[in-house]
């Protein structure tokens, strides 16, 4: 009797957990872009995608602002409020008193600064004073914006209207945020001190650095790219109103949940954070308006993608463990 020899095919091993969590917003935005090119195959090209995507620039920074503040613990409910102060003096002071509106700006950040170091020495839950902040900003912003309206300055208009050929600003500029702030967050020891916070707070104060410093640059930081945030949104649409950024908290937040954070532990991913914020751009932009789904329901829709999200990564998880 002969013997047949066989040969055993090499089995593919399925990606760990730790690689498919990292992948999921990536994933999530080409599936978006994905569906848009099903339901319109014009929209991917390069005006239309810097027609998409243009909008997606001060939602990726406000998610970068947010992201800051999660990675130390913390939640920050008045993002989107300090982007229409921020976003009232740039159209209004801005142009008419260049100097006293950027002292306002640059004092603006150091009250977030502020807000971090008070949050932290009397040990209230940011939760409950980010939200006064929301109700304080808002109302500075109602002071120097009664009305909507205003002009953008030049600066910024010239800035969000550069076009760059073969590949449209907004990719570039996604691209760019993503990659300079995971450099900063992950590849610095400032950046490792501040995922140390949200993962173990006492551990980073017995090996001697400062808790208080770090809370400080966490919102500092935040403060700086909201006004970023704020800056590329007046660029866009050349006025403003004292509710323009008013959306921009909750998009922030999702942003950084889509994007594979987590509220507490300092589990964070600057990259992920700015292909969430793509994402619910996207969503909401495009991919709702060529489905013909009612503006009303696009939050909705918005929330829906972010809960499936949630759903496939705790499956993912399940399986870690």
């Amino acid at each position: 009797m002969s013997q047949v020899a066989t040969v055993e095919t090499p089995r593919m091993r399925p990606l760990p957990p730790a690689m498919l969590r990292m992948l999921l917003p990536f994933v999530s935005l080409a599936l978006m872009l994905a569906a848009i090119g099903w339901l319109n195959p014009r929209a991917i090209s390069y005006m239309g995608f810097n027609l998409m995507l243009n909008l997606a620039i001060p939602v990726a920074l406000a998610t970068i602002a947010q992201m800051f503040v999660i990675t130390v613990n913390e939640l920050d409910l008045s993002v989107g409020f300090f982007i229409s102060f921020i976003a009232a003096v740039s159209v209004t002071m801005l142009n008419s008193a260049p100097l006293l509106g950027a002292a306002v700006i640059v004092g603006s950040i150091f009250v977030y600064a502020a807000i971090g170091a008070l949050i932290h020495l009397r040990n209230l839950p940011s939760i409950v004073v980010t939200l006064g902040m929301a109700f304080v900003w808002q109302g500075f912003a109602l002071m120097v914006l009664p009305q909507p309206g205003g002009n953008a300055p030049a600066w910024l208009q010239a800035l969000m209207g550069f076009h760059i050929p073969f590949v449209p600003f907004p990719v570039i500029a996604a691209v760019v945020i993503g990659l300079v702030v995971h450099i900063a967050l992950m590849k610095t020891s400032y950046g490792a001190v501040l995922r140390g916070i949200g993962g173990n707070q006492a551990a980073v104060a017995r090996a001697g650095w400062s808790v208080l410093a770090a809370k400080v640059l966490a919102f500092t930081m935040a403060g700086l790219f909201s006004v970023l945030s704020a800056f590329t949104l007046v660029g866009l649409s050349t006025s403003a109103d004292a509710n323009i950024g008013a959306g921009y908290t909750l998009l922030a937040i999702a942003g950084v949940i889509l994007g594979g954070g987590e509220f507490m532990g300092g589990r964070v991913s600057p990259t992920g954070a700015v292909a969430g914020a793509l994402t619910l751009t996207l969503a909401s932009a495009s991919l709702l308006s060529f489905m013909r789904i009612p503006t009303d329901w696009q939050i909705g829709a918005n929330g829906a993608i972010l809960i499936i999200v949630l759903a496939v990564r705790a499956l993912i998880e399940r399986r870690a463990s």
